[in-house]
Formats: C-alpha cells, structure tokens, sequence
C-alpha cells in the first residue's frame, strides 16, 4: 500500500539497505563513484533519485559536490543518519521535472531508477529535466537493464529473477504498453506477503531518442560500468549522454 511518499516510503526505507545489501559491496559502489568522479571534472553532481545515498556518500567523499532529487522523505531520513548525509543538499520532489539550485557537470540516474517513471511523458521530461540542469559539455548517464522480453516464450508474462524457501520475486510484462511491475512474495512464519513496485521498461534506441529530443547526444555505450563494450548480449547498459557546447 502506498504511503505519503510512493512506493519507498517508511515501510520499505526501514529495511531497504539490508534488503540490497550487495548493491552497497564495494565492488558495487566503487566502479560507478570512479566513473561520475571522473565525469564531475571539477564541478557538482545531480543524482536523480538519490534514495538512501548508496552512491551520493561516497562520490560527495571524494570531494564531489553532490545534490540529490528524491520523493521519498523516509528514503531520505536514512541518507541523513548517515555519516556525511548532512553534506548532501536534498530537493523533496519528482526527478522528472523538480528543479534543484545550481548547474552541474554531471547528473545522474542508477540501478534502474529511469524505470520509476511509468510513463514514456515522464521520461521524456525527465531527459530535459537533466539537459535543464547541466553546464555545455555536462553529461547524463544512466544505468538501466536491458528488457528481459527474449525469456518469454508466448502467452507468458511473468520472468522470476528471486526463487528461495521463504522469498519469490518476479516481473511482468505488459508487451503492448511497455508497462511492468516487479513483485516480491516473503514467507514469514508461514505467513506471505505480497509487494509489488510499477515501471517502464525502456530500450537503449529509445532513450538515445529522449536524449536528442532534450538537445542530449550519446557519447558513450559500456555493458558495465567498467566500461565493458555492450552487446546484443549485454543485460543491462550503462550510457553516457553530453550537452554540446555551444
């Protein structure tokens, strides 16, 4: 059940870290705070979405001046109990058309957050939302999955990713409207529980098409954010879009 805050509010910010504890290993952080250090030269970052600060901390202790868009105050709350959340500048709001002070070099969207917007509408404002937000030579990079539409066989809908004694966790897909939803069934103490989150799930030529529509244009492609090449192969993509200087 929705609360004031969408889908990530109190219920789901309490245990949210520990339920994505190998998204806050090293191995998971480190790649993507080396990229946007990079790609923040000497100015600020803009994370869309910036939740619990899973990359906002450790980019803004690397110097980077980090401001976040983020929805949910409860997701927040936990950013600030962490060391160094007070130093991270929050605007409460919708990423995909919240305005946050200042310019920066670099904005970014991770761990499939694009997909949040379940309408094609709000992810085309959202690409000028970030094109809105950067300096000329700024860049908006976005990881996100590659649609899993290969595993369904006809007349399926349904792709499990999560299958244990006590938790099942799947996506739907809706072929005609792109629409998804990911769902999430928990066992405990032989009571179930059931979860479910809306998306919209989004192809690489499609996003490269919202970024020329917001003056955006691709500059990079990797499968990883080790920069591994993407292929037809790849499951998901990390891109990189610049703001031509004028």
């Amino acid at each position: 059940m929705l609360d004031e805050d969408g889908y990530f509010g109190e219920r789901i910010a309490a245990t949210y870290d520990e339920s994505s504890a190998d998204m806050f290993a090293p191995e998971a952080v480190d790649p993507p705070v080396d990229l946007l250090a990079e790609l923040a030269r000497d100015g600020k970052a803009l994370e869309f979405g910036i939740g619990t600060g899973r990359i906002a901390l450790p980019l803004a202790a690397r110097g980077v001046p980090v401001h976040g868009i983020e929805m949910s105050r409860a997701m927040v709350a936990r950013l600030r109990d962490k060391p160094g959340g007070d130093a991270v500048g929050v605007t409460i709001g919708d990423f995909a058309t919240t305005r946050a002070p200042g310019a920066f070099t670099v904005a970014y969207l991770v761990y499939n957050t694009i997909n949040n917007l379940t309408t094609q509408d709000a992810q085309v404002a959202c690409f000028h939302n970030a094109s809105d937000h950067l300096l000329p030579g700024g860049t908006f990079v976005v990881e996100v999955g590659v649609p899993d539409l290969r595993l369904l066989p006809p007349g399926q809908t349904a792709v499990p990713f999560r299958i244990s004694p006590t938790e099942w966790a799947f996506d739907t897909y809706d072929v005609a409207t792109q629409a998804m939803s990911s769902n999430y069934v928990t066992i405990t103490d032989g009571r179930a529980e059931h979860w479910a989150v809306p998306f919209r799930y989004v192809w690489p030529a499609e996003l490269d098409l919202m970024a020329r529509l917001a003056g955006l244009r691709l500059r990079d492609r990797w499968e990883e954010w080790s920069r591994t090449p993407f292929t037809g192969e790849s499951k998901k993509h990390v891109s990189v879009w610049e703001k031509p200087v004028d």
